[in-house]
């Protein structure tokens, strides 16, 4: 089976040793993405629905560089560090996936790295 390193300039580069995503046969392996703006590196985080949107975004790009969308994710794990914001970041995860939206699991987490308030993985499948 074979395996390609999936990167794009388009979203945030990786900040320690991993691939923004790995593909692997059909099925693509998306790495946790947070809310850096892939230009000039700095967090976009002025509120939880903005960094949400700039995760999602993140996703988005590096999906579309291995030739995939939002309708191929499969499920998504998203790590949020206050359970009481999960109403908002739904709202915002939710206008990526309108019709039939992946499996998914939420997880509170006490820190997440540059302190961020969310973090968003995927798997997605051709």
């Amino acid at each position: 089976m074979s395996r390609k390193i999936i990167y794009t300039p388009e979203a945030p580069a990786p900040i320690g040793p991993y691939s923004q995503a790995v593909q692997v046969g059909d099925t693509l392996y998306v790495s946790g993405q947070i809310a850096l703006d892939p230009e000039t590196g700095e967090l976009i985080n002025e509120n939880i629905t903005e960094e949400t949107h700039a995760v999602m975004k993140n996703m988005e790009a590096i999906l579309r560089a291995a030739g995939f969308g939002f309708d191929n994710v499969a499920k998504c794990t998203i790590f949020i560090r206050d359970m009481g914001q999960f109403g908002t970041i739904n709202e915002a995860y939710g206008q990526y996936f309108k019709v039939d939206p992946p499996a998914r699991e939420t997880v509170e987490v006490s820190k997440l790295p540059k302190n961020v308030q969310v973090e968003i993985s995927c798997i997605a499948v051709k």
